[in-house]
């Protein structure tokens, strides 16, 4: 179910609704593109009011997780199935009868040439007599954008057409659908739970939870500046580390932290700080860190490294970040301090919000 949502997607952007499973970002989608319908609430596409319209009649296109390829047909003609249903009638659409009649010719031969020239945008000019069994799970994804692009549509609705897909491959369609964006120019809305996915292929990201969206703005925007702990949780990665803010003002260099920190926890009680990964490093001794722990344990993974700390104090571990040379000698239970970058700490309130100062806030 989703709550009161005022989303405006501007002309030509990507657009990524990214969230948990369950959060309401592929009710949302199906919503835009009249597969249900909303109990209350207008939806307007190009400025025209569509919320009463049939699927048919909203000029969208919509490329789903599974790709909903007809099995018994071939590339061409899955590709080819929305201009046969727009342009052809009943009897021109039946094999033997509309390959006789002139009309229904003359549309076939422009239909052909159309969905040619898409299967050439996305080198899958040579799979067009194959079907969907002979395909792999990268080229059943291209044919379904195949068949969404022909249809030239106002709006591209991709419901989550990556998860489907391994890991490397993923990357490499990313690549495809930013590039294809740009190409067509189209204004795009993408549906993942994916952070990855949501940080480098979009113009903006709207954050989902419980069907309402917390956040938007540009992918820079969202992770340097979150509205709220869920938002800044789920966009981390691997992680985000929180603490009471008591805690940190109560280590060895709390007086030393900026003052801002200070202001806002005499604000109220109860305040969680939240810090990525990369903005805490290992000190040289207790005396210049804000806090100490032991190692619980150690991940190298090429050239990235991080170590999971439990801190005096702490009922869970942090992450943070190290040169994959420091962590190849750190030992499990071994003593290590940590500081913390004061400057890309976010606070948060017992519901959750961001607790700024205000007086940089006035500033």
């Amino acid at each position: 179910m989703l709550g009161k949502i005022d989303l405006k997607v501007r002309r030509g952007e990507f657009l990524t609704l990214v969230g948990p499973s369950g959060c309401g970002k592929s009710t949302l989608l199906r919503l835009i593109a009249g597969l249900e319908t909303a109990s209350e609430g207008d939806i307007s596409i190009a400025g025209r009011d569509v919320t009463k319209a049939p699927p048919k009649q909203r000029d969208v296109a919509m490329v789903f997780q599974n790709y909903a390829l007809y099995p018994h047909l071939t590339v061409a003609q899955n590709m080819s199935v929305p201009l046969r249903m727009r342009r052809l009638g009943r009897l021109q659409r039946l094999p033997l009868i509309g390959s006789l009649m002139p009309q229904a010719s003359e549309k076939l031969a422009s239909i052909k040439t159309e969905v040619e020239a898409a299967a050439r945008s996305l080198a899958i000019e040579h799979l067009l007599a194959r079907k969907p069994a002979q395909l792999s799970g990268g080229q059943r994804q291209r044919v379904a954008l195949g068949r969404a692009i022909v249809r030239k549509p106002q709006v591209f609705l991709l419901d989550e057409p990556l998860s489907n897909l391994d890991a490397q491959l993923r990357v490499h369609m990313r690549s495809e659908l930013v590039q294809l964006h740009r190409r067509l120019g189209v204004t795009l809305i993408y549906v993942t739970h994916d952070q990855a996915e949501a940080m480098t292929m979009s113009s903006r990201i709207a954050v989902m939870f419980a069907g309402q969206i917390l956040q938007i703005g540009t992918p820079d925007a969202v992770y340097d500046n979150p509205d709220h702990l869920k938002v800044a949780q789920f966009i981390s990665n691997p992680g985000l580390n929180t603490l009471p803010l008591a805690l940190i003002l109560g280590g060895p260099r709390g007086r030393q932290i900026d003052d801002s920190l200070w202001t806002i926890a005499a604000s109220g009680s109860d305040l969680t700080v939240g810090f990525r990964p990369e903005a805490c490093a290992l000190a040289a001794s207790a005396a210049v860190a804000d806090l100490s722990g032991r190692v619980l344990l150690c991940e190298r993974f090429g050239a990235e490294a991080f170590i999971h700390v439990l801190l005096h104090g702490a009922s869970a571990p942090v992450i943070v970040r190290v040169e994959p040379s420091q962590a190849s000698v750190l030992l499990p239970d071994e003593v290590v301090h940590i500081q913390i970058d004061a400057s890309k700490i976010f606070v948060f309130g017992q519901d959750g919000t961001r607790v700024r100062d205000q007086r940089r806030a006035a500033a």
